[in-house]
């Protein structure tokens, strides 16, 4: 078998990877001891986030065509891909929470929603709080008029029982 015909199932799988994917970043992973490679891949195997170790030129391939082309400037030396479909900035929050206990991670770029981040554009976006966040938030907003609201009346009542 030729060499293409055992490289194409694997670009194949990252084409797949990154089909539909909101948001992917690419890191540096030199210099994390086995522990850390594990307890990373915990974190964001949990959060939903697919994180593999391809060669570059794989990946190039795989990503030519898609808004994940423009990553190919990043890709030069160790790669890994955090890549997920659900939640768009969790691959960027995950790595760079963990890159600040382990300062070998180094973020190198990453594409949230079709735009392209560069290393510090990947820092802001960590800093975006999650979807469950955000929403846990905005009810949090609507509810507090409600409950403000159902709070004044219950001291109304209270104060018309005190004086009859």
């Amino acid at each position: 078998m030729a060499k293409i015909e055992l490289k194409q199932p694997i670009v194949k799988e990252i084409a797949e990877l990154l089909d539909g994917a909101q948001a992917a970043v690419v890191v540096d992973y030199r210099g994390l001891s086995a522990e850390q490679d594990t307890k990373l891949r915990k974190e964001l195997r949990e959060a939903g986030v697919t994180y593999k170790v391809y060669k570059n030129t794989m990946i190039r391939i795989a990503a030519k065509g898609t808004p994940f082309e423009t990553l190919d400037s990043s890709l030069e030396g160790p790669t890994a891909i955090a890549v997920s479909k659900e939640d768009a900035t969790a691959p960027a929050r995950i790595l760079y929470n963990f890159s600040k206990t382990a300062p070998d991670l180094e973020l190198k770029a990453g594409v949230v929603d079709g735009v392209t981040y560069d290393q510090d554009g990947i820092k802001v976006i960590a800093t975006v709080p999650s979807r469950d966040e955000l929403i846990g938030r905005l009810l949090g907003s609507i509810q507090s008029p409600i409950t403000n609201f159902a709070r004044v009346l219950n001291q109304i009542a209270e104060s018309k029982e005190a004086e009859a």
